[in-house]
């Protein structure tokens, strides 16, 4: 049977890939309102003992950034080789075994 999410539920695991203090020590998700949220929980210290704090976010598509090209001169005396090569590469074909 596949886990179902219900409605104003959802769960939270023991981050371990916490690498800076200021990650959170549990990540999950939630269902509220048909909307899934990403959860965040730390662990902090109050005047009344331990207790956690909580961040939610909507969950969204993750678009990806278009990656930026460096427009930056090239050193020496290289150029920009984005035109076709104009010559037959001399290799293709060929296969090469690896051990």
């Amino acid at each position: 049977m596949a886990y179902e999410k219900r409605e104003g539920s959802g769960s939270l695991f023991k981050n371990d890939r916490k690498e800076q203090p200021n990650h959170p020590d549990y990540k999950g998700d939630i269902l509220i309102d048909g909307q899934e949220y990403w959860l965040s929980a730390w662990i902090k210290e109050g005047a009344k003992g331990k207790f956690m704090s909580i961040a939610a976010k909507p969950k969204e598509a993750r678009q990806e950034q278009p990656r930026q090209q460096s427009k930056a001169p090239l050193p020496g005396n290289f150029q920009d080789l984005d035109d076709e090569i104009p010559f037959d590469n001399p290799y293709r074909g060929i296969r090469c075994l690896v051990v």
